[in-house]
């Protein structure tokens, strides 16, 4: 049987299991395959990779991790043996079809390391050079997650937390994939009371797993969102998370959840906190009925954070000082950083992320505007008469308290939406 990697006296091992009973994966011990996945696996864990990459080229495998949401060449395999047995590995430890090497597949390793127990969700492609094969990996720790360790400023925590203790209404965060939504909404729900609220959870995929008083369905072909969502409400929920709103069905049932008496939390795909609301229109919802549920939608994005041991001071560019819209008498006083990469940032400048947000509260007079079918500019006005302040207010103050770069905050939130 083997034991696991043992590496400096750490411990790795990937555990199989079938018919609820769990065992270690079979395997040579001194079979390269065996040790390459094996070191791939702790090289990434040890580097907080939240991604690994095996892509097929010519005569060749490419591994790369991702870190800090940008990816990073690890190692480059040629030797053709090689890359078929750590591919199939791979897809062995996802419980995936050998034999099946023509169509798409999607399954799970589970695995332990240094006494903790991780996951990762595998995609297999078929691609012209071979199978490409990307995992996720799903850290349980991340999962408890808190609200106050995200990068929130006082205002937008505080009012979003107002807004999770409504006994009813709607909840929804947007942003781009890997910005950060699901760790959102998961540090929100730690924030409830699980015990005396009946918690259910509808996710594509189940990432992380609560460990009491939660009902989380995953979504398959054959028990959809609209599906699964319907089966809930007679399950008598308090409050319903839905992963994400996808579809014209799936936002109705949940603001008709909303309008009964549920508080209901969920994520869709829109640029800015403001065009939630445009983008709930064009899905098929009333806007009668949105302004009766919407309690705020919150954006976000992630940037990465200056590394502590390399942070050197910096001089903007006078793009960079525009884009950020930093007023002329502030850049006297104003102070910019950099990380210059060292060994511990693996010489990006960065260690870390953290988000930048912005938070529109649908306020009686963002309501009204949206019952008489106002402009999002018009919107836009209405709030920030009212406090509201944009992601790029968020990260330009991060750069000024030099948490993040201009850089960064830049390539975060410029997709043309505040621009003018």
């Amino acid at each position: 049987m083997y034991g696991g990697m043992r590496s400096s006296g750490r411990m790795f091992r990937i555990i199989m299991r079938h018919a609820g009973v769990s065992r270690e994966m079979g395997g040579e011990e001194l079979s390269l395959a065996v040790q390459r996945v094996d070191q791939m696996f702790i090289q990434a864990l040890d580097a907080g990779a939240s991604d690994i990459h095996m892509h097929p080229e010519h005569n060749a495998l490419r591994i790369r991790f991702r870190i800090d949401g940008v990816l990073h060449e690890h190692e480059v395999i040629t030797q053709p043996d090689l890359i078929q047995s750590m591919i199939s590995r791979v897809k062995l430890a996802a419980n995936l079809h050998l034999d099946e090497k023509r169509d798409t597949q999607d399954g799970r390793i589970d695995m332990e390391y240094l006494d903790r127990r991780l996951s990762a969700r595998v995609s297999c492609i078929p691609t012209l050079n071979g199978e490409r094969i990307v995992m996720r990996i799903l850290d349980p720790a991340k999962m408890q997650v808190k609200l106050d360790s995200l990068g929130m400023p006082q205002d937008v925590i505080t009012h979003w937390r107002r807004a999770l203790q409504v006994a009813y209404g709607m909840l929804v965060v947007t942003g781009p994939t890997g910005s950060g939504k699901t760790s959102t909404l998961y540090a929100s729900l730690h924030t409830l009371d699980r015990v005396r609220r009946n918690i259910v959870t509808v996710e594509d995929p189940v990432e992380y797993e609560f460990p009491d008083n939660v009902m989380q369905v995953q979504v398959t072909e054959k028990i959809t969102f609209p599906r699964a969502l319907r089966a809930m409400l007679r399950h008598d929920p308090d409050v319903i998370m839905i992963g994400e709103i996808r579809d014209r069905e799936s936002l109705q049932i949940g603001i008709q959840a909303a309008l009964t008496g549920h508080l209901v939390l969920s994520t869709l795909h829109t640029n800015n906190a403001i065009e939630t609301l445009s983008r709930m229109i064009d899905m098929g919802a009333e806007d009668y009925l949105i302004a009766a549920t919407l309690q705020c939608a919150m954006a976000q994005r992630l940037v990465r954070v200056i590394c502590p041991d390399c942070r050197a001071p910096y001089q903007p560019t006078p793009d960079e000082i525009a884009a950020l819209r930093i007023p002329q008498e502030w850049l006297a006083q104003a102070r910019f950083f950099v990380g210059k990469g060292c060994p511990k940032c693996m010489n990006t400048g960065y260690r870390g992320r953290t988000g930048i947000f912005e938070l529109l509260r649908i306020s009686p007079a963002v309501r009204e505007a949206l019952i008489n079918r106002a402009s999002s500019d018009q919107i836009m006005q209405i709030a920030v008469k009212e406090g509201f302040r944009t992601m790029l207010d968020d990260g330009r103050d991060k750069v000024l308290r030099g948490i993040t770069t201009p850089h960064e905050v830049i390539q975060a939130v410029y997709a043309g939406v505040y621009e003018g």
